[in-house]
């Protein structure tokens, strides 16, 4: 029997690649980071981590919303010509 057994998956690149730098800061492989990952599968019994939407308050969606539309030009961002101004705005 053979030590190894292979695996073909399909990702996209750039998951791929963020994968890959994320596991390489902790000094793995991305086969490494999968090998662990299978291995935890089993000692739990399943996924190693819960599977369910995250779920957040409306205003925590509101600002979300907001934060996309901010990154997206679709929503103009609050500028400020001071720190004092910025804290000003806050505290209203």
């Amino acid at each position: 029997m053979s030590k190894t057994a292979t695996i073909n998956m399909r990702v996209s690149p750039e998951v791929k690649a963020d994968a890959e730098s994320i596991f390489s800061s902790l000094g793995m492989t991305l086969t490494e980071a999968i090998n662990v990952f299978l291995h935890k599968a089993i000692m739990e019994g399943g996924l190693p981590f819960e599977v369910r939407q995250p779920r957040y308050n409306a205003e925590t969606e509101a600002a979300m919303r907001e934060a996309r539309g901010i990154m997206s030009g679709s929503v103009p961002a609050e500028r400020y010509d001071s720190v004092a101004a910025m804290f000003a705005a806050l505290d209203e």
